[in-house]
């Protein structure tokens, strides 16, 4: 089997779908997108509408100019239609980030339509958000296991398993200062990625 066919396989069904919903949630347009991938906007819009194939080239850049990996529209094995849009088997999570950034985070939500979005979030230890970063979001969270520090307007928090959180609209950044990965649930309104 040749490579293209490969990577036709493994692509998610309607990748079409997802770019359309990152692209409004990063509030980009059809033209900026074009200007930044130097692709037409009828060919983004064919692609969106899932009138034309993308090939892998077209979509890294895609997934360049929208802040997001290219594993992000790939999964290990599609599941079956009818739980597309409902169900997320543990092994055909979607994957943000990566081990050198220190957070990797699975997409729990079968997709990124919804009013809110479901993550898994790995912090490695020592890993952190150093400057405070602020999104016009709710969150919440869930430790699962290890230990985490939250700041929410400089206003400091030792977190441990079981320990839950929420905040909307405040100035936040976080620490995992221990020396396992902490696991936390995340969720966010609206999305974000």
């Amino acid at each position: 089997m040749n490579q293209n066919r490969e990577q036709q396989e493994v692509l998610r069904p309607g990748p079409g779908m997802d770019l359309r919903r990152l692209r409004k949630l990063k509030r980009m347009t059809l033209t900026d997108l074009a200007r930044a991938t130097g692709r037409s906007v009828g060919y983004l819009s064919q692609v969106e509408r899932g009138l034309s194939d993308i090939s892998l080239r077209d979509l890294q850049r895609l997934t360049d100019a929208l802040d997001v990996p290219l594993s992000w529209f790939f999964i290990n094995e599609p599941g079956p239609p009818e739980e597309r849009r409902h169900v997320v088997r543990a092994h055909a999570r979607r994957r943000v980030g990566n081990r050198e950034g220190g957070l990797v985070e699975e997409l729990l939500s079968p997709d990124l339509g919804g009013s809110f979005e479901v993550f898994r979030s790995e912090f490695e230890p020592g890993a952190e958000l150093s400057e405070s970063n602020r999104r016009m979001t709710e969150e919440a969270g869930y430790v699962v296991s290890g230990d985490f520090e939250l700041w929410l307007d400089e206003q400091y928090f030792r977190l441990g398993p079981g320990d839950s959180f929420r905040f909307q609209g405040e100035a936040y950044r976080w620490r995992n200062p221990g020396a396992e990965p902490t696991v936390i649930i995340w969720v966010i309104a609206p999305p974000v990625y």
